[in-house]
Formats: structure tokens, C-alpha cells, sequence
């Protein structure tokens, strides 16, 4: 899974660190924009849509309208949401063809039930299992996301997040919220025994169940090694997804009590990492 060193939902909350130079990057940078349409080509892909039909999509996570470009392409129409202004000043000035909505997706989606044919999301979903602020509750702001999005969505649609997971917890908390919200699915890993080229998508199903695609690159996955984690009714475990946890490890704690500094919250000084003074024995 991803590495949490220097991982952008740990750096300053998505409206902040996706500023104006931030935001530029993702209409300059020729890699990151072949990036970000290869994962929205798979997340199509994935949607598995009627053939030669015009879709109306949703963009959770828009930013400055690289997805949507591909959408436009495949001559779909989209409605954009995203949290941070600058990204989406980004995407006027580019004049792309969706409509865009400034909103904090953790706040829910603000659209009339079954107004979406589908939904993509590349790498954005990742930032709810964060509490920027005191009043932010993850599972909390991850169900009321999933739950509007359940609605906004018609019936048999799919909604697709290709995501970047910081370990088996984060997964969890993910789909436990998806399931709550009444959706069922699972995850899709592309090849899965490639460090650089692996890629979770969270594949969701919203009123009826069918059977979970297969990940890329699977014809030489490894035994023990799964490209595929399917859930309906029942809690998923991911401790196969990756090898040990990261949660509860000498970083994890270190990252945990820094972000409760940013957020002005009281951190215990002694703790199992810090250096203690030995009982002499006699």
C-alpha cells in the first residue's frame, strides 16, 4: 500500500495544501496528467456502462477537470465536486465541458435521488479517513458520504474510487461505511505483485449486486496474493492486502500525536516511545 511518509492528507487538509501552485501542477505536468487519465480510463472501465450511450456521471474529487476531460471524450456528460477552489479555478480556466460544484464531500452529496447514471473518484476518497478538524469524526463523514451518494445515484449504478490506501484499518473503515450506507462490492487491485504499477479501486454496486471484476494483470498474481476482495453482507478483512499493519508502529504514533497538535488537541508526552527511566534492581 501507499507509504504514509509524506502523504498529502497528512501535510494540511485538502483545501489548503491543493492551492494555487499545487493546482497548477495538474495542467503542467505532462506525467501527472497521463496519470490521472489512465486511473479515469480503468474507472470507466470499470463503471461497465451501456455501449454507445451518453451517461450523466458524477466527479467526486474532480480538481481541475483532468477526469472529466476523458468523460467529455467518451462523450459522456458530468457534474464535478470538489472541496478545494484553487483546483477548480484551475478547471474554468481550462473551459472544460462539466458543471462544477464547490463542496466538502464529507458534508454529503447535494443532489436529487437517482440523478446519476455512475460515479468516479481518482484518489480523493482517502482524505475523509482524516480529522482536520475537532469537529471531523471519519466514520461519521464517510457515512454521510456514502449515504447521499447511495441516494444521488439511479439503481444498479456503480461507482468506482480508485484510491490510495494507507493500510488494512483504513480499508476497513472504508467499506465498513460503504456497507452501512447500503452499497455492497469490493476491492479491485491491479496487478497486485507490482509496487509502482498496483492500484485499489473500490468498486461499489447501489442497489444490486453483481459479480466483482477482475484486476489487472491477475494471469501472474502469486499465490496468497489477492486481486480481488468482495463484500455484501458481512465485514471484509484486509490483512492479506499488504503485509503487516502500519497502525499502532513507532511512526504511526509519532504521525497520530502530530496531527492532534495541528488540531489543538492535548497529546500525552509519555508514551512507549519515549525515553524512560529504567527501576534500578537490586
Amino acid at each position: 500500500m501507499a507509504s504514509s511518509c509524506r502523504r498529502p492528507e497528512h501535510m494540511a487538509p485538502p483545501e489548503i495544501f491543493y492551492n494555487e501552485e499545487e493546482a497548477k501542477k495538474y495542467s503542467q505536468n505532462s506525467r501527472m496528467i497521463e496519470i490521472q487519465s489512465q486511473m479515469s480510463e480503468r474507472a470507466v472501465e470499470l463503471l461497465n456502462l451501456p455501449e454507445d450511450q451518453s451517461c450523466f456521471l458524477l466527479d467526486v474529487g474532480c480538481g481541475s477537470g483532468l477526469s472529466g476531460d476523458y468523460l467529455s471524450e467518451e462523450g459522456h456528460y458530468w457534474v464535478g465536486v470538489d472541496i478545494s477552489t484553487a483546483m477548480l479555478n484551475v478547471a474554468l480556466d481550462r473551459d472544460v465541458e462539466g458543471d462544477l460544484v464547490l463542496r466538502d464531500m464529507g458534508e454529503g452529496m447535494p443532489f436529487r435521488a437517482g440523478t446519476f447514471d455512475g460515479c468516479i473518484s481518482i484518489s480523493a476518497l482517502q482524505w475523509l479517513c482524516n480529522a482536520d478538524k475537532k469537529t471531523h469524526s471519519p466514520p461519521k463523514r464517510l457515512y454521510t458520504f456514502f449515504s447521499t451518494l447511495y441516494s444521488s445515484l439511479a439503481r444498479g449504478a456503480r461507482a468506482v474510487f480508485q484510491i490510495y490506501p494507507e493500510n488494512s484499518e483504513q480499508l476497513e473503515l472504508i467499506t465498513s461505511q460503504a456497507m452501512k450506507a447500503g452499497f455492497s462490492g469490493g476491492m479491485v487491485v491491479d496487478y497486485p505483485n507490482s509496487t509502482k504499477a498496483k492500484k485499489f479501486f473500490l468498486c461499489l454496486f447501489a442497489g444490486v449486486s453483481a459479480n466483482l471484476p477482475k484486476g489487472l494483470g491477475t494471469e501472474t498474481v502469486e499465490r496468497g496474493v489477492p486481486n480481488q476482495i468482495q463484500f455484501t453482507g458481512q465485514r471484509s478483512r484486509f490483512k492479506n492486502m499488504k503485509g503487516t499493519s502500519a497502525k499502532k508502529g513507532k511512526d504511526w504514533i509519532l504521525e497520530k500525536k502530530e496531527r492532534r497538535r495541528r488540531q489543538g488537541r492535548e497529546v500525552r508526552a509519555d508514551t512507549k516511545y519515549t525515553a524512560r527511566q529504567r527501576r534500578p534492581h537490586f
